[in-house]
């Protein structure tokens, strides 16, 4: 199986309109830069998009609000972007909004074949309604379902031909899980080398759960919110 392909816009040929996407990173950081321009570039609409956040307004997840290519955000935070809140207000965008822990839950459990989980986030909200509850230990306990993709979509620091692939610290939050949750699992790398080149030790996922890979560039690699004073 060949997964090595020349760049984001070949890797991505094949997404028609309407497909599910998951898009790796936390914040900004780690977020597939390539694939996100790829997608622009190729002007797929009424996408389905399963993110920790939406970017922000000229950049990331933003760009493909900006052109309205995203009829759907799945997302535990959104709120650094303005034309999210915009769409979201004038009911131009649907918004599944879901407690962080319960999103990075659904798509480990996706990832390991387990279809449903039971969690107390959320019982006695809103995050409740239409859901079933069961009672465990006194507790009471919302059954959430596990959360699959057409593709999904990372960034990591280093991967080679097979696919294997390293990711550095924050970027680990999401992407490790999403890389096993897509039925295609699209990968861009800083650094793509040969097989033997990673040290087994360090790999975050394993080849088998990788479909495409490629060698991305042109990192911008923007700081969400930068602070560099304290009061």
């Amino acid at each position: 199986m060949k997964k090595v392909f020349d760049n984001a816009a070949s890797a991505i040929s094949d997404i028609e309109d309407g497909a599910v996407i998951m898009f790796g990173g936390f914040g900004l950081c780690g977020i597939p830069e390539n694939l996100i321009a790829a997608l622009k570039e190729k002007n797929v609409k009424q996408l389905t998009c399963i993110s920790n956040n939406a970017g922000v307004d000229d950049f990331g997840l933003g760009l493909l609000l900006k052109t309205k290519q995203i009829i759907k955000m799945i997302s535990s935070y959104v709120g650094e972007n303005a034309e999210f809140e915009r769409q979201l207000l004038s009911g131009e965008l649907e918004v599944n909004l879901v407690p962080q822990g319960t999103l990075a839950t659904r798509i480990q459990m996706a990832g390991m074949g387990i279809p449903a989980f039971f969690t107390p986030a959320g019982y006695g909200t809103e995050i409740a309604e239409g859901k079933e509850v069961q009672v465990f230990n006194n507790r009471h306990y919302l059954m959430e379902y596990a959360l699959h993709a057409d593709y999904a979509f990372v960034k990591a620091w280093k991967g080679d031909t097979m696919g294997n692939l390293i990711f550095r610290k924050t970027t680990r939050n999401f992407s490790t899980s999403m890389a096993k949750a897509g039925d295609i699992t699209i990968a861009e790398v800083e650094e793509l080398v040969e097989p033997g080149g990673l040290d087994p030790d360090n790999i975050d996922v394993a080849g088998i759960y990788v479909h495409r890979i490629f060698k991305g560039g042109n990192y911008e690699k923007r700081i969400e919110r930068r602070t560099v004073k304290i009061q």
